[in-house]
């Protein structure tokens, strides 16, 4: 099913994001936590795969996993960084096959060295015109409640993504976010732009002082100071920072759906637990 058709639903959707597993046992692992998933009726299953063919192999051997013994839509990413044409125009062929409908466009983390004229795609904007081009998918694309971290100001960053809505994009899944006042202010700026495609809240479930540290040195996100009191507070208790998790995007979910988001996009990491627990809170 089409995202167009998906999010014509008046109920806020469930959908899941996973990573290739490195070998055949965490497959395995993934596959079980899927069933575990599976049980709250997910919309599809976004797949991320490695930028210049890395863990491809992979990639392809769960997105197989995946249509035969999950029986859910999947939607794979695409990355503009390290990818040129003739890698993508490969993967679609492998993906009209499998009867793939929808993609997630994005440009991707730089390697060291970047350099854009060296690659085909620098933009997401320029690999969502390709693939509209190329294919009748529906293509989904991100965007940043706080601002892309590279970007100089919001506005800008809204602008950046009008070209992407422009260019072909269906669907709008953000980054995470624990602030649910910076993702309805950020809604309240898209529809003033003119930006009205389904808006899906990203939610990423804190489960390690680890995770989280590492996630907001990569992306430009807040943490709340209570919420973030409490996890400086217990930072060496696992087992209280996963719980806290839990509750605290349990609370943010529940606002969320309250004012009729479209979707919840759950940054799963690969594991049920958390995701599961969240989910028995709010539905």
């Amino acid at each position: 099913m089409k995202l167009e058709d998906i999010y014509k639903s008046d109920k806020t959707v469930i959908s899941f994001e996973i990573f290739p597993p490195e070998n055949d046992e965490k497959l395995k692992e993934l596959s079980e936590d899927l069933e575990t998933l599976k049980k709250y009726n997910p919309k599809f299953i976004s797949l991320t795969c490695g930028s210049a063919g890395k863990n491809n192999e992979n990639y392809k051997k769960v997105l197989l996993a995946l249509k035969k013994n999950m029986q859910i839509d999947i939607m794979p990413h695409f990355t503009c960084i390290c990818n040129n044409k003739a890698f993508i125009d490969s993967n679609l062929d492998f993906l009209k096959e499998l009867g793939t409908e929808n993609i997630l466009a994005l440009r991707g983390d730089k390697p060291e060295n970047y350099q854009s004229e060296d690659y085909e795609f620098r933009y997401a904007n320029e690999l969502v015109k390709y693939l509209r081009e190329k294919t009748n998918f529906s293509i989904a694309v991100a965007g940043y409640p706080e601002g892309h971290i590279e970007c100089e100001s919001i506005d800008k960053d809204i602008e950046n993504l009008k070209n992407k809505i422009n260019s072909g994009a269906s669907a709008i899944i953000t980054q995470m976010f624990f602030e649910n006042k910076k993702f309805f202010e950020y809604q309240e700026k898209l529809n003033k732009n003119g930006i009205s495609v389904p808006l899906i809240a990203g939610i990423m479930p804190i489960i390690s002082t680890k995770q989280i540290d590492k996630m907001i040195k990569l992306a430009k996100v807040t943490l709340p100071k209570k919420l973030s009191n409490k996890i400086e507070l217990h930072k060496d208790d696992k087992d209280y920072i996963k719980k806290l998790g839990i509750e605290f995007a349990s609370t943010q979910c529940e606002e969320l759906k309250e004012n009729k988001v479209k979707g919840l996009h759950f940054f799963t990491l690969n594991k049920a637990y958390s995701t599961t627990k969240i989910l028995e809170n709010i539905l």
